[in-house]
């Protein structure tokens, strides 16, 4: 990408000819001749690169970089002197420039330099758009109450150092709901540390949560460190904590107990300062009526509840999530922005989303993949949903089913009828005869009914 240099140098042949090398490789470039103007310009302007002589008229060098530097302190100034000074160089670096090259100047330093740049610059873009990615895929997303609801639980308990256990089904952002605690904690600038507790095997999830030292059992080649001291005074999210054997269990509950661990292997406790988090997607009371979760684990892990509600629950968001997920996808696909219209909605908004978020995400990539237009239509979005939904939804029956929302009962019955003697009249090419057939009614009534709705 071409970058934007500024010159500010008092001799003007040096300024046409950098100037002009400069074009030549296809940058833009701007030409100072004096240190006043050229201040003003700098802090007027943005400027990836400025080329700044340290001998100018009125204000020398030296001076437009300490009072550049106050003003743009990320400015990426290389000064240029054609009187090479070790002392004028070490002050100039001091003051924050970004290199020292000699006059004449040579065309390949220049060259290597302006890289340097461009690279850095696009390794900033690059940080940026990760940044970016990453806020896209933390960011909690939803107005509606159960949503309002989740976020109100949150700002309260978040300030706290009280252990908070997630409930919510497969899917619903446990995660991210803990991922948000962390942030609004005041431990948001240490560790974010998470442990799937149902994808490590039983026989290494100590070695996993507390470490091992070398030689602790076969394979142990090394000292490893674990979970707990990988989370030192920032939160640990054990999420799917109800997976964990009771074996697991039992070692969990008496670390946290005593506030201490001891690596698998080693011989001296290690005192621990994290916030434990927890998440699941079952009713801890059940397990534990069924032996399957110690009770006494339960309470330790318990004392701040928080559910995350099911997308059935929050229905009124879909829209909202779906083009938060448009929008990501379109950045981590590298593809221009898509929209998707309001039509295109509707079957989404009936649809009962049984792995809830994360099945919309997933919906939502498949289209932004498949898709090459500017806007998502119903037709792309009925392809993507399971045939049986989908031949439900286009089906005449389905338009009393999915009514909007704050329309009385006989609004519902007469968008109903309307639709359905809308798609009669069309298969039937218009004969009433046959209308009256298909649907087995007399045809004096079915006129009056296509006479009321203007179907003709």
């Amino acid at each position: 990408m071409p970058l934007k240099i500024l010159i500010i140098d008092d001799e003007p042949n040096i300024g046409t000819s950098l100037s002009g090398f400069l074009e030549d490789i296809g940058h833009q470039a701007k030409t100072c001749y004096d240190g006043v103007s050229g201040l003003q310009k700098a802090t007027e302007e943005y400027f990836d690169l400025i080329f700044l002589d340290v001998k100018l008229p009125g204000k020398d060098g030296l001076q437009v970089l300490e009072q550049l530097k106050k003003a743009k302190p990320d400015q990426k100034v290389i000064m240029i002197s054609g009187h090479a000074d070790l002392e004028i160089a070490v002050k100039a670096t001091k003051l924050g420039a970004y290199n020292f090259l000699e006059k004449p100047l040579n065309p390949d330093k220049v060259i290597l330099e302006v890289k340097n740049i461009q690279n850095h610059q696009d390794m900033l873009k690059e940080v940026a758009s990760l940044k970016k990615l990453v806020a896209f895929d933390y960011q909690m997303v939803g107005t509606s109450p159960a949503m309002e609801k989740l976020r109100q639980e949150i700002e309260r308990a978040a300030p706290s150092e009280g252990r908070i256990l997630i409930y919510g089904e497969n899917g619903t952002g446990k995660e991210l709901v803990a991922h948000e605690i962390h942030q609004k904690s005041q431990r948001k600038h240490k560790p974010f540390v998470k442990v799937n507790c149902a994808a490590i095997p039983k026989e290494l999830i100590e070695s996993e949560l507390f470490g091992h030292e070398k030689g602790a059992f076969t394979g142990a080649v090394k000292k490893k460190t674990g979970m707990f001291e990988e989370a030192d005074q920032g939160t640990l999210l054990l999420d799917e904590v109800s997976d964990l054997s009771l074996e697991s269990q039992a070692k969990l509950l008496r670390v946290l107990q005593e506030n201490e661990f001891m690596r698998v292997g080693g011989t001296e406790p290690i005192q621990f300062d994290i916030r434990i988090i927890s998440a699941t997607n079952k009713e801890l009371a059940n397990e534990i009526q069924c032996g399957n979760f110690r009770e006494d684990l339960f309470f330790r892990l318990n004392v701040v509840p928080i559910r995350v509600p099911s997308l059935k629950e929050r229905k009124e968001d879909v829209p909202l999530l779906a083009r938060h997920f448009l929008s990501t996808y379109c950045l981590k696909n590298g593809k221009r922005p898509v929209g998707i219209s309001d039509q295109a909605l509707e079957p989404m908004l009936n649809y009962h989303w049984p792995g809830n978020v994360r099945e919309l995400k997933n919906f939502i990539e498949r289209l932004v993949i498949m898709t090459d237009s500017d806007e998502i239509g119903i037709k792309e979005v009925l392809s993507v949903f399971p045939d049986s939904f989908a031949r439900q939804y286009t089906s005449a029956q389905y338009f009393i089913q999915a009514p909007s929302s704050g329309t009385s009962f006989r609004e519902r019955i007469e968008k109903f009828e309307l639709n359905l003697l809308k798609q009669e009249f069309e298969r039937a090419g218009g004969n009433v005869s046959q209308m009256a057939t298909n649907l087995k009614t007399d045809r004096p009534n079915l006129h009056r009914k296509l006479k009321k709705y203007g179907i003709k």
